[in-house]
């Protein structure tokens, strides 16, 4: 049986992380690729099989919406890990530090004093008019004043090896059970490079995560429990499993009760207090008395515990104010507003539709960009102009003059690309990546993130409910 052999592996058009421009072996993949050429193709596919079965016996699956059919799916593990220098990690790491600090002091100036809209930085109707503003957040401050204790950054390298943020997840970034289980997985397939090559662990990251909830309260010892919208939701696999890591209870909302402004929950031994919550459910689902009135996913009054200060709610209500795609195009200016700072993790080059030269750039040139919906997320609300038809472009063009507030645009970027098992050989697909930072009494950034690549050739679309799939991401020491 033939070797893995990478003679006609393609590079060229795009960043290859594992080969460089002249087709040679990046340092951080050296022994790697050494391992793979001792494998024949039948082995590699009996562990790539391996590992599709352990993500089975893990139950690391999720539900699709728009699949009719129900059916629960694995996020696909491809067993090439995404390998990543320490020193191209340490930049990233203190970027994404600079960008959560600044993103927190921006939320929380919206919600108080306002001081960011009244000098003119950003302009007052664009904030007020997002989707994640709430009112009813207005004069809060929570613990710390931190308002994303949870946030997942989305990056991408581009051509010229540089990464970029495509966008920032501040309200429920989900994902850190895939990069966890990935790992434990991916540690059993390797064992020997993955020990050589001195990986950073990320096993510690929900000892961090229940460090950072427990700071967040005045109560010794805090109670704290993972609330999920139920077992019909698309990341329940990852609600679960971070709660029985953690050691906190998970619950629904109708498992908990508000009475005199506290929160409790339902157990067998009665009802029991809580004192902080890590909330995976949207803030218009929290409270049916405060926002939507049909929510039965929430529970009733505990926005006023939350707001008497009562119970901690994790990430903020409100905290998805910073999540506006259109707000994204000024975080380099509020970076160094807040921080006097030049920006450290650069953005894309972003069109904001509801300023009217941006607009008619992008009406103009709509075949050539990507457009994104302001308040979309998983892939759903995107057009990306080279790829679609002419047709898919004119609707864009309908929706964009109905509402310009609601769609940005980017040039698209060719995402760099990582080998990956096909079902005959290895080539070439498109991956981004989402760091975690913990943020409560100090800053906590897991060495690891989840890499999302696009299994079908030449996509850039990596999401897992657009048929997406995942890699371990190794950062070397």
């Amino acid at each position: 049986m033939a070797k893995v052999d990478f003679t006609n592996y393609e590079t060229t058009g795009f960043y290859d992380e594992m080969f460089n421009e002249a087709n040679s072996v990046r340092p951080t993949y050296e022994q790697f690729k050494q391992r793979l050429e001792k494998l024949n193709k039948n082995k590699l596919k009996y562990l790539q099989h391996a590992t599709d079965r352990a993500q089975l016996s893990l139950g690391m699956t999720f539900n699709v919406y728009s699949d009719n059919q129900g059916v629960e799916r694995i996020l696909h593990l491809d067993i090439i890990p995404r390998i990543i220098s320490g020193t191209d990690w340490d930049r990233l790491a203190k970027g994404l530090e600079q960008r959560i600090v600044a993103l927190n002091l921006f939320i929380n100036d919206i919600y108080n004093e306002q001081k960011v809209l009244k000098d003119g930085i950003i302009p007052k109707e664009l904030v007020l008019s997002s989707a994640g503003y709430l009112k009813e957040c207005v004069g809060l401050r929570p613990p710390e004043n931190v308002w994303s204790h949870i946030s997942g950054t989305d990056l991408i390298r581009g051509d010229d090896g540089n990464f970029y943020v495509l966008e920032d997840n501040l309200r429920c970034p989900s994902g850190v059970s895939y990069m966890l289980e990935n790992r434990e997985i991916l540690k059993r397939t390797f064992p020997e490079v993955f020990q050589k090559l001195h990986v950073r662990p990320v096993h510690d990251y929900t000892h961090h995560l229940r460090d950072m909830l427990e700071s967040l309260s005045k109560e010794s010892p805090a109670s704290i429990a993972v609330l999920t919208p139920g077992i019909y939701n698309s990341a329940y696999f990852e609600h679960a499993y971070l709660a029985q890591q953690m050691g906190a209870e998970l619950v629904e909302g109708r498992d908990l009760l508000v009475k005199n402004d506290f929160v409790y929950m339902n157990t067998t031994n009665g009802l029991q207090r809580v004192h902080v919550i890590y909330r995976r459910v949207d803030d218009e689902f929290m409270d049916p008395l405060i926002f939507n009135k049909n929510s039965l996913l929430g529970t009733p009054g505990i926005f006023e515990a939350y707001r008497k200060g009562n119970v901690v709610l994790v990430n903020a209500p409100g905290a998805g104010v910073a999540d506006d795609k259109a707000i994204y195009a000024y975080i380099p200016r509020l970076i160094k507003y807040y921080l006097d700072e030049e920006v450290l993790l650069p953005n894309i080059k972003t069109y904001i539709c509801a300023e009217k030269d941006d607009c008619n750039y992008v009406l103009e040139n709509i075949q050539e960009l990507v457009v994104k919906q302001t308040d979309g997320s998983g892939g759903y609300g995107m057009l990306i102009g080279p790829k679609s038809t002419k047709k898919e472009c004119e609707d864009f063009l309908v929706k964009i003059k109905k509402n310009p507030r609601n769609y940005i645009a980017q040039p698209m970027i060719n995402l760099s690309r990582v080998p990956t098992l096909t079902d005959d050989t290895i080539e070439g697909r498109h991956v981004d990546l989402r760091p975690y930072c913990l943020y409560g009494k100090d800053i906590k950034i897991v060495p690891g993130a989840l890499t999302r690549v696009a299994l079908t050739k030449g996509s850039l679309v990596v999401n897992s409910s657009q048929g997406g799939g995942s890699k371990d991401t190794w950062v070397l020491d």
